[in-house]
């Protein structure tokens, strides 16, 4: 789950910036990985005909057989385990019971869960049946903007090295960059400093120094990057209607590089 945008620069004081133990790091890859766990096998149901909260009731189930509890479920008063957005609906998009799923959809499940007092956070968007070739594109590019700004962390780089990565590569394929929505730190809490956002200038911003562990998650737009918030003051849509696609990872800064959290 992202967090809104408290700083267009993402330039956070760095004394606010908690680093993390070699111990907190394993319990962090242990919530990553259930995070990841749970995530593969909810998007394994997404299928045309299926409610987003018959998606909600299965990973919420997957949790806490697991051993782990719900992270966004009452986060700020969020109603649901997942947040399931569909098409044009960026993100914090609400399970119901009404809200079918349909052939040729784009759907973005974004999931937390709580595991030994630390959090895991991770994001995709998957097509439901037969999608258009370019939701196919969005869903690719948005993937890639992901994997290098992963990629572009390494001694001595900086946030807007990684918001830079993900900028020119949506901005190259025609799409656009959200701008309200960023990534953030993690650890004890869902949320924390630094925010990381998915735009910036190369060597600007906070230095990425070992111990650091951040949630990097792009959302791309494929018209305009601006958004708007639903009625339900919690769905977050593109302002003209047109599709977005969102993934996320947790990564652990390491003295070489990093070390991705959220994978099995």
């Amino acid at each position: 789950m992202q967090s809104s945008n408290r700083s267009a620069s993402g330039q956070s004081p760095d004394r606010t910036i908690e680093l993390k133990t070699s111990r907190e790091i394993d319990i962090l890859r242990a919530a990553g990985r259930l995070a990841a766990s749970v995530l593969n096998k909810v998007l394994g149901e997404i299928h045309p005909g299926v409610s987003t909260m018959r998606l909600d009731m299965i990973a919420e189930k997957e949790i806490r057989s697991l051993g782990a509890a719900p992270a966004f479920l009452g986060y700020h008063g969020f109603p649901a385990t997942l947040c399931v957005s569909i098409n044009n609906e960026l993100v914090h998009g609400v399970p119901r019971p009404d809200r079918i799923i349909r052939e040729g959809d784009i759907v973005t499940v974004d999931l937390g869960v709580i595991h030994k007092g630390f959090y895991g956070d991770t994001a995709a968007t998957v097509g439901a049946g037969n999608i258009s070739a370019e939701a196919q594109r969005l869903l690719r590019v948005t993937k890639d903007s992901l994997d290098k700004a992963i990629a572009s962390i390494a001694p001595g780089s900086r946030l807007g090295d990684l918001g830079w990565a993900v900028q020119k590569t949506a901005e190259a394929a025609g799409f656009s960059v959200v701008r309200d929505y960023v990534g953030h730190g993690i650890g004890r809490k869902l949320h924390e400093d630094p925010a990381v956002p998915n735009f910036g200038r190369p060597s600007t911003g906070v230095r990425l120094v070992p111990g650091m562990v951040i949630a990097i998650e792009p959302m791309i737009n494929a018209g305009s990057f601006k958004v708007k918030t639903l009625s339900d003051g919690w769905t977050v849509v593109t302002e003209d209607g047109k599709l977005c696609a969102h993934f996320e990872h947790m990564v652990a800064v390491t003295e070489t590089g990093c070390e991705v959290l959220t994978v099995i």
